[in-house]
């Protein structure tokens, strides 16, 4: 079995590996690669994988990671101020979101749905890759989550 246990810049990948987004956010977990091969991801603790990126074996075996289609909504709006509204609203709930040009997208909860419309926003739902914006507190490269030296406190959203 493969063990996947860093990241490669560039280059090309002999398999790949279709992922959710939670299946991405998760460091260390078998995995079964697109061709039915059996790999292990052991990546450092946070690592979220993005559509595109290419872990690494000791032996120089890599797979390319590609983002699987999942159930998404996609709320959208021509005011960047409703838009923005909506980002605030859905980040209060700390929410995973994908910004595009006039569009917000998050994975497919009809509640979310119902807060967007409720701001005047189009919703559709639709099978689509889901890659959302690293967090805040990421330090811009690959990890996500809270550590230590990276966690904000949590507060009651009463």
């Amino acid at each position: 079995m493969d063990i996947f246990d860093h990241l490669v810049s560039g280059g090309s990948a002999d398999r790949t590996l279709t992922l959710s987004f939670e299946r991405r956010s998760r460091s260390r977990q078998r995995v079964v690669l697109d061709d039915g091969s059996a790999a292990l991801l052991a990546l450092p603790r946070g690592t979220v994988l993005r559509d595109g990126d290419v872990p690494g074996s000791a032996d120089g075996r890599t797979v390319r990671v590609q983002a699987a289609a999942e159930t998404v909504s996609t709320a959208a709006h021509a005011d960047p101020a409703t838009l923005l509204r909506a980002a605030y609203h859905l980040g209060n709930r700390h929410v995973p979101v994908q910004i595009g040009p006039g569009w917000l997208r998050y994975l497919h909860d009809h509640v979310l749905d119902a807060l967007c419309r409720g701001l005047g926003l189009t919703v559709a739902v639709a099978e689509r890759p889901f890659e959302p914006e690293d967090g805040a507190y990421a330090g811009g490269g690959h990890h996500h989550g809270h550590g230590e030296a990276t966690a904000h406190p949590h507060h009651d959203h009463d």
